[in-house]
């Protein structure tokens, strides 16, 4: 991957997309749209199903395409098949509305007559093999990049524009894929171009008497409903009716029914997290809050902004959760829950009425321990932050990361464990967003000092230095330094679910012309979920030459669920362009120490033995760089 000097640009909308086709008349690309849907859509539906319904998904999207740029039609066009097509994909659920696509097409409609595209090579029957194996997501995905040509960061917007819930994991199981993308283009999936062939007469015949069947049972079954009693729902019936209620459900609804911990059973315990925390606050005895709080978990109304971290489920809880914290916070009354997965905070307006509107926020939790359950956010607000601290913390402060000299000042907590409010991380004290400061929460828990700070959710993260194999607490001076000139780059990570970042120097380099002594850090952050990891090579130049101590480092290669830099693949090599004072340009490159040689390619070559290197170049060179380790194997540069 080539060297980059700093964080890229954000994403272009979507009508800037490259590669989009600027056509004035998609209907001109009907063929494709159809061949689009057709691959798209499951093999298990039939190519008799999917060749009808392929037609009218296609005819739909063109039927509905009015008042969209022109500049952008055939894109537009395009995305409303590849959403369609994966609608029609989903299951139907018992209880969930379902959608016009889930059901065979009204038109067009073939009476007595099959239709299937014509029949090609043992190529094509291994690519229908594989597409039937695979996720409607995974499909898409493989369309786009093969058929359409777009590359995978296009791929990923059109797919999340489809209302795929992870595109990159689309895109990692599209990779698996073997048959060529050419066999895209075959007659065996041209829906426009096919094959007729009757269908049984007899079979025709004992569905009609099916269907009359059917519908008689439908009018027995009916009258059944209407009917006084139990009806089907009867004693003997092996189902209740529809929006029975179950005693489990009621139960998880029943304020009286929380789990409540008493205060001092984490001091015996075997364990130490959230499921030792004892139940706090001014309000736990208060059962109209309770039960508010519980009914909009359960069923969340148009009042209840609802949000969840990546990969939490938002479901009603499956029993009585436990009772954390109930009480007036600021100028909210907030509840806490846990149900083992996840913990759950419900917050109206203090002394209100609910229906003015109320918040509700889900976090993974599972597999937290004493450090990952020492705090959670109990209000953001204006900018600022409180948080409920766990039972066996004993103090708690704030440290301005931006000032590694500087000792942490100490927080006030009340008698439930709830702190003074502090500024949020990257804002001044007027609240205004800045990254003049960093203020983030440090707690004792009598063993050491751990760093934690706020990334949008309900968690705080836990900041650490050190190696992947053995990362600890950031407790010393140059720990502290480093990360003065990190804390600037980690909303690049906020609300994407982190558990915890890491930040270590992996190399040490003396740069060009007397240009004293550079860092380079790999920055990763794990989440609660296992995926959607993000990681970040970072340069630090000196302090003298790059605007100070505060000054954030510059990102040379990030990437997203990749084992690099961690306990599985503790390895890192990236490269950034520098330029020294004297106006002279250099390729500079290091790799953690697994690596013996680096080579840079292209704009600009050279090969040294080591794990440094140093090339001069010219501006805007971008040369793509690799190394050898000390095993033999040839890998390249983090992407």
């Amino acid at each position: 991957m080539p060297p980059r000097r700093a964080v890229p640009s954000a994403g272009r909308p979507y009508a800037q997309w490259p590669g989009e086709r600027v056509e004035a008349a998609p209907a001109e690309h009907y063929a494709r749209l159809v061949r689009i849907a057709y691959l798209v859509l499951a093999p298990s539906l039939g190519r008799n199903r999917r060749v009808l319904s392929a037609h009218w998904m296609a005819q739909r999207a063109l039927a509905g395409r009015q008042g969209a740029d022109p500049g952008r039609a055939y894109a537009h066009v395009r995305l409303r098949v590849v959403r369609s097509a994966l609608e029609a994909g989903l299951p139907l659920l018992r209880f969930a509305r379902p959608r016009r696509t889930q059901f065979p097409p009204v038109v067009p409609q073939v009476w007595g007559l099959r239709l299937f595209p014509h029949s090609c090579g043992a190529g094509e029957l291994a690519l229908e093999q594989e597409l039937a194996s695979v996720s409607g997501p995974c499909r898409a995905a493989h369309v786009l990049r093969g058929l359409e040509g777009l590359d995978d960061a296009e791929v990923c917007r059109v797919l999340d524009a489809a209302g795929v819930a992870d595109p990159r994991a689309a895109l990692l199981e599209a990779g698996s894929l073997t048959a060529p993308h050419t066999l895209l283009a075959s007659p065996e999936f041209d829906p426009c171009s096919l094959q007729v062939r009757p269908t049984d007469p007899a079979r025709r015949g004992r569905r009609a008497r099916t269907v009359l069947a059917g519908v008689g049972a439908l009018l027995v079954c009916g009258t059944l409903l209407l009917m006084p009693g139990d009806g089907l729902g009867g004693p003997s019936a092996s189902s209740a009716p529809l929006y029975a209620r179950h005693r489990t459900a009621q139960q998880a609804l029943d304020p009286a029914a929380l789990h409540r911990v008493p205060g001092g059973l984490w001091r015996g315990s075997a364990r130490r997290d959230f499921t030792v925390w004892p139940t706090r606050g001014d309000r736990t005895g208060d059962t109209r809050l309770l039960g508010r709080a519980l009914a909009a978990w359960a069923r969340p109304g148009p009042a209840v902004v609802s949000s969840a971290t990546p990969g939490t489920p938002d479901g009603p809880p499956m029993g009585p959760p436990q009772l954390l914290y109930a009480g007036e916070v600021g100028e909210a009354a907030v509840v806490l829950f846990h149900d083992g997965l996840r913990v759950v905070r419900y917050a109206e307006p203090r002394n209100a009425d609910p229906s003015r509107g109320a918040a509700l926020d889900f976090a993974r939790v599972d597999g937290a321990d004493a450090v990952a359950a020492s705090a959670l956010v109990v209000e953001r607000r204006a900018g600022r932050i409180r948080y409920l601290t766990a039972p066996w913390v004993r103090e708690a402060g704030v440290r301005d990361l931006l000032a590694p000299h500087a000792v942490a000042r100490p927080l006030s907590r009340d008698r439930h464990g709830v702190t003074d409010p502090l500024a949020g991380p990257g804002t001044e004290e007027g609240g205004r967003a800045d990254c003049r400061s960093w203020r983030a929460l440090e707690v004792r828990d009598g063993a050491a000092a751990r760093l934690m700070t706020d990334l949008g959710e309900l968690t705080p993260v836990r900041l650490t230095s050190g190696t992947p194999s053995a990362p600890h607490d950031v407790t010393g001076r140059a720990e502290r330094e480093s990360w003065a000139r990190t804390a600037c780059l980690l909303p690049a990570v906020r609300s994407t679910g982190v558990r915890s970042v890491n930040s270590w120097p992996y190399a040490k380099q003396r740069l060009p012309e007397g240009g004293g002594d550079a860092l380079w850090f790999c920055t990763r952050a794990d989440t609660w979920r296992g995926s959607g990891s993000r990681v970040l090579a970072q340069f630090q130049a000196p302090p003298e030459l790059s605007g100070g101590a505060g000054a954030p480092g510059a990102v040379a290669a990030r990437a997203e669920d990749s084992p690099d830099c961690g306990i599985r693949r503790p390895r890192v090599l990236a490269g950034v362009l520098w330029k020294s004072d004297g106006g002279r340009w250099y390729v500079l490159a290091a790799g953690s120490e697994q690596f013996a040689s680096l080579t840079a390619t292209g704009e600009a070559t050279g090969r040294v033995d080591g794990r440094l290197l140093a090339l001069p170049t010219r501006e805007g060179d971008r040369p793509r760089l690799d190394g050898l380790l000390a095993d033999g194997s040839r890998v390249d540069s983090l992407r």
